[in-house]
């Protein structure tokens, strides 16, 4: 019987193992010193077996069932990259990905970033009396998580959400995209940052500055539509042309219920680039036609500093006084052209942007506006400003030491910008702005940074006394 025994025992053993395909080496279930053990010591040997046999079988149960992966930098995720959407530059976060091991789709990546503002204001008597009393304050500027992947090898997504504005969150890019298709490159339909303007299609959490400047109250933006774009490496060469209806809500629907196809267009090109002296030239050209559905259209802007808290106001949600302002315009329609241009030399960097819109109102002249930035920065640390050549705009500073208390101190950076908008001419009267503004950027490491601006915002019109306000605020931001 004890022979029997073992030879069972041996027998499970070893058919377990097989199955599992793990090597394994046979040995007598008993020693030559257990073959005279008594009965009551055989059973208690017995029931150890047992007990190994039935862990063995859990083991193999565990081993041959389907499970989820959670990897940080899965093999079969290099199309992944966050360059390829031309939204952000190669040193962008990768993040984490969740990857079913049976099914190689879909793939889900996962990330966000949260912004932290305050903003001190030291307004003149004339401009509280002209535009009203912007509050001192602090609040989230940004709150944003955001997934993006692939269902396919060339069909990808990307949802983004800002929980930062005052009730449900907003809908920011929210997309589907068709990828590598003849002649037409990538096929995007959903919402995102319509192809127009380097600052605007520059990642915020890249900005050199706390803000867009002024120009940005020129732009088509975040609209709901279809559109194709494409990038040639090798001449540092993109364009993009998108249809949507104008204009969207926050929270991704369309307003109105006249007409709105509207378009935008923009072609980038480096027309000198210089590896070894980290040198090139940007130039860019943009063109957006736009008919609203709701037969009006409203520019306005800013100073440039946080606009969407007031702390302690009967309000939370009303916003920092808009400094120019066309208010409503009855429109047909309305056209945008735009001009830019970017360099870098080493730790050297700058870009500038000059817009015009041509209104056709409706029953009265067509007016023009105008508005224009430029901007400069040096990185302290010796660090060179990488170039996106997907997306045709500046990326993300990467210390080349992160922050060490006592050791590394990141990287440091200076900025200066020049920033105007006016927006009076013939019957609208929205008042012309400049803003003057100096920063300072302490990028602790690849994920972390705080910036610090003070602004100086001057303010004339036809129909106003000049005033004057000066700005003081910064920002804290991580982003993962």
């Amino acid at each position: 019987m004890l022979i029997v025994l073992s030879f069972v025992v041996i027998v499970q053993n070893n058919s377990l193992f097989a199955q599992q395909q793990v090597p394994v080496t046979a040995k007598p279930v008993f020693s030559p010193d257990e073959t005279s053990m008594t009965p009551q010591q055989i059973q208690l040997r017995f029931q150890q077996l047992e007990a190994e046999l039935q862990q063995l079988r859990s083991e193999r149960a565990v081993h041959s069932a389907d499970h989820t992966e959670i990897s940080g930098t899965p093999a079969s995720l290099n199309q992944l990259s966050s360059e390829q959407h031309g939204e952000v530059n190669s040193t962008e976060q990768t993040s984490f990905y969740l990857q079913n091991q049976k099914d190689e789709f879909p793939i889900v990546q996962v990330s966000g970033f949260i912004q932290v503002d305050a903003a001190r204001f030291n307004q003149s008597a004339t401009s509280i009396n002209t535009v009203g009393d912007a509050n001192d304050g602090a609040d989230f500027r940004r709150a944003r998580l955001m997934t993006k992947g692939h269902v396919a090898e060339n069909v990808s997504y990307l949802v983004e959400f800002d929980f930062a504005f005052p009730g449900r969150p907003n809908f920011m890019d929210v997309w589907m995209e068709i990828e590598d298709l003849p002649v037409l490159g990538n096929l995007r339909i959903g919402q995102w940052r319509q192809p127009f303007g380097m600052d605007e299609l520059t990642s915020v959490k890249e900005l050199t500055f706390l803000e867009r400047g002024l120009p940005f109250a020129l732009a088509p933006f975040r609209q709901i539509g279809i559109g194709i774009h494409d990038s040639y490496e090798q001449t540092g060469t993109t364009w993009a042309v998108s249809a949507f209806r104008y204009p969207t809500d926050p929270f991704g629907g369309n307003i109105g219920d006249a007409g709105g196809v509207s378009l935008a267009s923009r072609v980038t090109t480096l027309l000198y680039e210089d590896e070894a002296t980290k040198s090139l030239v940007h130039f860019g050209a943009d063109y957006a036609f736009i008919e609203p559905s709701t037969d009006s259209s409203r520019f306005r802007n800013t100073p440039e500093v946080f606009g969407s808290f007031q702390p302690g106001a009967t309000n939370p949600s009303n916003p920092i006084p808009f400094f120019a302002d066309t208010n409503v315009i009855p429109t047909n329609n309305f056209q945008l052209v735009n001009l830019e241009t970017g360099f870098r030399k080493g730790s050297l960097s700058g870009q500038a942007e000059w817009r015009f819109a041509h209104v056709e109102q409706v029953g009265g002249s067509s007016p023009n506006f105008q508005s224009a930035y430029g901007q400069i920065s040096y990185i302290l640390t010796g660090e060179v400003r990488p170039y996106n050549k997907k997306g045709g705009v500046f990326g993300r500073i990467v210390p080349d030491k992160p922050f060490k208390p006592g050791r590394d101190t990141g990287a440091w950076e200076t900025a200066a910008k020049l920033s105007w908008l006016d927006l009076d001419d013939t019957n609208i009267t929205g008042n012309r702005l400049t803003n003057a503004t100096l920063g300072l950027n302490w990028y602790l490491n690849k994920r972390t940074k705080f910036q610090f601006n003070y602004i100086y915002s001057l303010l004339d019109g036809t129909a106003i006394p000049r005033s004057n306000t000066n700005i003081v605020a910064m920002r804290a931001q991580i982003d993962f």
